[in-house]
């Protein structure tokens, strides 16, 4: 009973359900008509107001775009008012405060630059506008006139900083008054520099000379970098260049003169027939030192100090510039110049001098000119090195060959030492000098290796004893050319003399002892064979035998003591005449010979006199054959060997070295001839 209660229940909860959903199904699909309906007229309306939606966008991103001309027509506003502020300043002397016309220069740069770029986003954003209400009707045309004014006005306020930069315009007139004001401060504080010679008792003035001739306080400089740094930001930095290398070039070259560098100026034509260049190579390397460790090395500081900010290719441009404004290339040309001459072996001198400046400049030119900009100085300088190492070389290698080539000429006629004897000697003692041979030793050295070849401890010396081996050579050959040879004696005699005097010196201590000997020895041996050749027979004349003497042979006696006396007087007569001429180079070693000669003829002289003038006095001819006392005999044979300058006294200083001038020019033909 229970369960058919429970079942009956279930079905009507059941039709209840089927008739609910018939209710809900009705429903949806009268729902399902309306919504078609509804998105019909939803698509009816949405194509009809879609214009009115793009207009509204149009004009929402238009306000958006009036909204930004106007924020940077503010902009502009006040970047211009800000610009006519600095106008007022930028008229006003830059000398009164350099620091605030720099700073007002530069915010004037900075506000021309924001009124540029304002303008341009300003422009853009109006030309926008200006193109959207052209093209709409409904468009007020007082407003679309007022937006191209406006657009106009913006356009003209562009080219501000264009014009401002231009000739005439406000920032370019400001750079041309900091130029101006950095040429001021340059002129006011240079003035020409007092070269002091580095050997001089002024030298310890050298290390304020910097302070005493360029107050480059911290003040100045600050002042010079800021002009500098400014203009460099504006790519104006080369007229500024330009002015600091006029002002310090044309400073530099007001120092050169008070220094006589007039031997610059010699023509090339006239270098042959100069006769003091040592004294113009001495004067060239005392002011070509004074230009580099004076002269440059303050330039070469004060250009980096001045352009440090700007780069090291700012500095050593200028620097460079400067130092061919002084005339440094005029020196390189003078020993160019030097190096061109003819060969000879004064030349060598003058090269190895040359050598000795540039090689104690080597460091500091190396200081100064190693930067790219000084290319040209150092060129020049390096083919002056070149050419003074292989000029020097040809010449002191030709040196033996050259006093081999003098060998055909003819000896002194009067037996004197030959002037190609006294030259070498003289020049090698000067060549081993402490102011040549350190000198002479290292440009051999470079020599050889620039040719790869190995360099030998002593080759130098070994040429040099070359050289005087074919001196000795000449002189063998010279003293088998006199017809006389008591001249020939008298001639190896004066040689060996020569050399013997030579112990002492440079050139003496580099022969040694033992060479000096054996030169003393074969002098000795040369005066021996001279006496005795030349005046021994003449002694012979005065010797009288015992039996001679004797009274039981006094006519005899008489006869053969007067014979003997005439005959004396023709040899020594005959002697002095042709030995007159005769010199002896050495004045002690003539006053040797001379004693030798009064000793060894006049004692016996005066005795035979004496005998003569006992056996003859009642005679009344005896004075026809005493033609000379003792005392005159002796005076003449003193007044024998003398060297002419001793005779005439007259031949000056000037003569002599005339003549070793006109030696070097005979050396010089025969090194032409190799």
């Amino acid at each position: 009973m229970e369960n058919k209660e429970n079942l009956e229940a279930a079905r009507k909860r059941l039709t209840t359900s089927l008739e609910t959903s018939r209710i809900i199904a009705s429903a949806l699909d009268e729902s399902g008509s309306r919504l078609e309906l509804l998105n019909q007229r939803y698509l009816s309306l949405q194509a009809s107001l879609r214009p009115i939606s793009t207009q509204k966008c149009s004009f929402v991103n238009i306000e958006h775009g009036i909204n930004s001309v106007l924020c940077s027509a503010a902009a502009v506003l006040k970047v211009l008012e800000c610009v006519h502020q600095l106008e007022q300043s930028l008229l006003t002397d830059p000398s009164s405060d350099i620091y605030t016309y720099v700073s007002d220069t530069k915010k004037l740069e900075e506000a021309l630059k924001l009124l540029t770029d304002n303008c341009r986003l300003a422009i853009g954003w109006s030309k926008d506008v200006f193109e959207f209400l052209q093209d709409k009707a409904v468009t007020n045309e007082l407003y679309l006139l007022k937006v191209r004014k406006s657009l106009t006005i913006l356009q003209e306020l562009q080219v501000k900083e264009e014009g401002a930069r231009l000739g005439e315009g406000l920032l370019s007139t400001a750079f041309d008054k900091l130029e101006l004001e950095f040429h001021r401060l340059l002129i006011a504080n240079s003035m020409p520099l007092p070269l002091v010679s580095l050997t001089s008792p002024h030298t310890g003035q050298q290390a304020s000379i910097a302070k005493h001739i360029w107050p480059l306080t911290s003040s100045l400089a600050g002042k010079l970098h800021s002009i500098i740094e400014r203009i460099n930001s504006n790519g104006r930095l080369d007229k500024c260049q330009s002015m600091y290398v006029e002002v310090r070039g044309m400073n530099a070259r007001r120092s050169l003169k008070t220094l006589d560098l007039s031997y610059l100026d010699i023509p090339t034509t006239e270098f042959e027939a100069v006769q003091c260049m040592e004294s113009y190579i001495d004067q060239w390397g005392c002011h070509l030192e004074l230009v580099a460790k004076q002269l440059l090395e303050i330039e070469f500081r004060l250009s980096t100090i001045v352009f440090e900010k700007i780069g090291p290719e700012a500095c050593m441009g200028c620097f460079a510039k400067i130092a061919i404004e002084s005339g440094i290339l005029s020196f390189i040309r003078f020993g160019r110049i030097v190096t061109e001459r003819k060969n000879d072996p004064f030349k060598l001198l003058n090269l190895l001098s040359i050598f000795r400046v540039l090689n104690d400049l080597r460091l500091k030119f190396n200081q100064l000119f190693s930067a790219k900009a000084c290319k040209e100085i150092r060129t020049v300088t390096e083919d002056l090195i070149k050419k003074v190492v292989n000029g020097a070389n040809e010449i002191f290698w030709q040196l033996p060959a050259q006093v081999k080539l003098q060998r055909p000429t003819s000896p002194p006629p009067d037996g004197s030492v030959p002037r190609l004897v006294s030259f070498v000697t003289d020049y090698f003692n000067q060549l081993l000098g402490d102011a040549y041979m350190p000198h002479l030793t290292q440009v051999v050295r470079i020599h050889f290796s620039w040719r790869k070849e190995a360099y030998e401890e002593g080759i130098v010396l070994c040429q040099m004893y070359s050289a005087i081996k074919e001196v000795a050579v000449n002189l063998d050959a010279w003293s088998k050319a006199y017809e006389d040879i008591t001249l020939s004696y008298l001639f190896m005699m004066n040689n060996h003399s020569h050399f013997c005097n030579l112990r002492g010196s440079v050139f003496g201590n580099m022969m040694g002892d033992s060479w000096l000997r054996a030169h003393e020895q074969y002098r000795d041996y040369y005066a021996a064979l001279y006496l005795r050749n030349s005046w021994g027979k003449l002694l012979s004349m005065l010797v009288v035998q015992n039996d001679i003497l004797s009274p039981s042979s006094a006519s005899v006696r008489c006869q053969d003591l007067a014979k003997r006396l005439n005959a004396f007087n023709l040899a020594f007569e005959e002697r002095y005449k042709k030995q007159s001429n005769w010199v002896i180079s050495d004045e002690i070693l003539r006053e040797n010979v001379c004693n030798h000669l009064t000793k060894g003829i006049i004692p016996i002289y005066r005795v035979y006199v004496k005998n003569y003038c006992l056996s003859t006095e009642n005679d009344a001819k005896v004075d026809k054959h005493m033609k000379y006392s003792a005392e005159s005999l002796e005076k003449k044979i003193r007044s024998l060997f003398q060297t002419k300058q001793r005779k005439g006294s007259s031949i000056k200083q000037a003569d002599l070295i005339s003549k070793i001038k006109d030696f070097s020019h005979q050396f010089r033909l025969t090194l032409a001839a190799l």
